[in-house]
């Protein structure tokens, strides 16, 4: 639970540690499971939270892999993976998720999670950097299409984070 009550949905992949990260959050937190590689997951995602509160107020749209290595050196699986995950699904859980907002008639606010790294190449990491990159864009670009049902979209571009 947020410092203002929120209910919070912690969406993944891995429901063990959803359900962890759930419970560390509080009494109105709970997992469900979400592969954002997989529209019906997604779909299915939303149309729990939908069912069980009514709607979405505020998503986090946090999903992303970050892989290293030389440019000449990058395997195609790896781009392939990356763009799937960090890019696509970015994107669709964001569609789904506005068209539940724009349905429900919620003024819901949308936070992409980007990256410094989205705003200039750094070597080794070219294709995590052209994700990121993309979440900036589109970010940009849903932000000014999906205004006017009364959703407000924003990108978040952090710099390094440690993972101690």
């Amino acid at each position: 639970m947020g410092a203002g009550g929120e209910t919070v949905a912690r969406g993944e992949l891995d429901t063990t540690r959803a359900e962890q990260s759930a419970k560390s959050i509080g009494p109105k937190a709970f997992a469900i499971r979400l592969a954002v590689t997989d529209q019906a997951s997604i779909d299915s995602a939303v149309a729990e939270i939908e069912k069980r509160y009514g709607g979405i107020d505020i998503l986090v749209n946090n999903a992303a892999l970050f892989d290293m290595g030389p440019i000449v050196e990058i395997p195609r699986a790896s781009f392939d993976r990356l763009f799937s995950i960090n890019v696509a699904g970015s994107l669709f859980t964001l569609q789904a998720v506005a068209k539940s907002m724009i349905r429900n008639k919620r003024r819901g606010k949308i936070i992409n999670m980007a990256s410094q790294a989205g705003r200039r190449g750094e070597a080794l990491v070219a294709v995590y950097c052209a994700t990121k990159a993309a979440i900036i864009s589109f970010t940009q670009s849903s932000g000014l299409d999906i205004i006017k049902p009364g959703l407000n979209v924003k990108a978040i571009a952090p710099c390094v984070v440690s993972c101690r």
